[in-house]
C-alpha cells in the first residue's frame, strides 16, 4: 500500500496578524512538505489544482517540477489538474518535462474539477463540461503513446504530424483518471487503460467498494493486465496524537476560511464524517492505520493519499501530520497488510 499527501498549497492563518499568509508563501511551504513527505518514507505527494484566494495551487505542473529538483524518490503527481480548462498539449509537454527533471517519478492525475473558475478564467463553456474533459483525455493519452501525432477535435485546433516534445523519462508518463464516482469516469478510465483515483470526499470508503469492481470488469474487458489496474483513495483527514484531534481540525474544516471545494463543511456533516466508517479520517496513528486497512478491505486499492491542510490550518501541524503519516501509520500498515522492507 502506497501513502501519501496532497495539498492546493492553502494558506495558513499567520498567528502574529490573524491574517492568511501571502499565496507565495504558501508555494514555499507546500515544496517544503514535499521535501519532508520524501524525508520520512512517504509514496507519493500530489499537487491539486485551484484558482481560489484560499487554495492558490493553480499550476500543478510548476510545483511538480520544482520538487522534482529537490527529491530523489518520492513520486509526484496531479491531485487534479483540471484538464477541460487547460490544453492537453501543454499540459502533456509541461508535465514531460518535470518528469526528465525527476528522472521519470511524475505521473498525471486528470479530473473533470469541481469548481467553475478553471472554465471562467480561459474561456470555456460550462456546457461542454463532459465533452471538453472526454476530447481532452483523448488527445492526452494519445500524446503520451504517440511522439508524432496527427489528430482533430472540436475544442482546439487540429494537429497535423505534429512533433511533440520533451518526451518524457519514462516510456510513458502513468495516467489516472480522478473521480467520485461517476460511472462514465470509471469506464472512461478503463477505456484508455488507465488508472483510477476515487475521491472519497464525505461518503464511506466501503460505498466504493462496486465502483471498485466496475473499473477492473472493465479493465479485464479493455485488456489492460491485472498489473496495471491500479485503484488510489483520496482522502481528508488529519492525524495528530492530540485527544481533542477532531474538534481541533474540525474548527479550520468548519470555519469561515475552512474552504474544500468552496464553502466551508458544516458542522453535522462533519461530525458525521469523522465517525469510525466516515469519509473523514482523523485520529491518531493507530486510528488512521485501522481505518486505511479497512478501506482496503472493500477498495483494494493500491494508494491513498491525504489532504489535512484546510482553512488555514498551521503550517507545522500540516508538517506534524505528514511527519506522522511517514514515520508512524505507514508501517502500521505495510506490518497489517503483510509488505516487507
Amino acid at each position: 500500500m502506497e501513502l501519501g499527501v496532497y495539498s492546493f498549497g492553502s494558506r495558513e492563518i499567520s498567528a502574529t496578524t490573524g491574517q492568511p499568509v501571502s499565496s507565495a508563501q504558501a508555494m514555499r511551504d507546500m515544496l517544503e512538505g514535499i521535501k519532508l513527505a520524501e524525508q520520512v518514507g512517504l509514496d507519493y505527494f500530489g499537487v491539486g489544482e485551484h484558482h481560489k484566494p484560499g487554495m492558490p495551487a493553480s499550476s500543478p505542473a510548476t510545483m511538480i517540477a520544482a520538487a522534482a529538483a529537490v527529491t530523489e524518490r518520492i513520486r509526484l503527481g496531479s491531485s487534479i489538474v483540471v484538464l477541460g480548462g487547460d490544453d492537453p498539449v501543454r499540459v502533456f509537454q509541461q508535465f514531460a518535462t518535470a518528469d526528465a527533471i525527476s528522472n521519470g517519478r511524475v505521473e498525471i492525475t486528470a479530473g473533470r474539477g469541481a469548481a467553475v473558475e478553471p472554465f471562467t478564467l480561459f474561456g470555456h463553456d460550462l456546457q461542454d463540461y463532459d465533452e471538453l474533459f472526454a476530447e481532452k483525455f483523448d488527445l492526452l493519452d494519445q500524446l503520451n503513446r504517440n511522439e508524432v501525432i496527427t489528430w482533430r477535435g472540436t475544442f482546439r485546433p487540429s494537429l497535423h504530424d505534429a512533433e511533440i516534445v520533451p518526451r518524457p523519462e519514462q516510456a510513458r508518463i502513468p495516467l489516472w483518471v480522478a473521480t467520485g464516482g461517476n460511472p462514465t469516469s470509471i469506464l472512461r478510465a478503463a477505456r484508455h487503460r488507465a488508472r483510477l483515483f476515487l475521491s472519497v470526499f464525505g461518503s464511506r470508503p466501503d460505498a466504493f467498494a462496486r465502483m471498485a469492481d466496475l473499473y477492473r470488469q472493465a479493465s479485464a474487458q479493455s485488456g489492460t493486465p491485472a498489473v496495471d489496474t491500479r485503484i488510489g483513495v483520496a482522502s481528508v483527514g488529519l492525524i495528530s496524537h492530540r485527544p481533542d484531534a477532531v474538534d481541533y481540525w474540525g474548527s479550520f474544516f468548519t470555519g469561515s476560511t475552512g474552504e474544500a471545494n468552496g464553502s466551508p463543511i458544516p458542522q453535522h456533516v462533519y461530525d458525521q464524517q469523522v465517525l469510525p466508517g466516515g469519509g473523514f479520517f482523523v485520529g491518531n496513528p493507530e486510528q488512521i492505520a485501522e481505518r486505511i486497512v479497512d478501506a482496503h478491505t472493500h477498495i483494494g486499492h493500491d494508494r491513498q493519499i491525504f489532504g489535512s491542510d484546510f482553512g488555514g490550518l498551521p503550517h507545522r501541524d500540516f508538517l506534524r501530520n505528514i511527519e506522522l503519516l511517514g514515520t508512524e501509520v505507514k508501517p502500521l500498515v505495510d506490518r497489517e497488510l503483510g509488505v516487507s522492507e
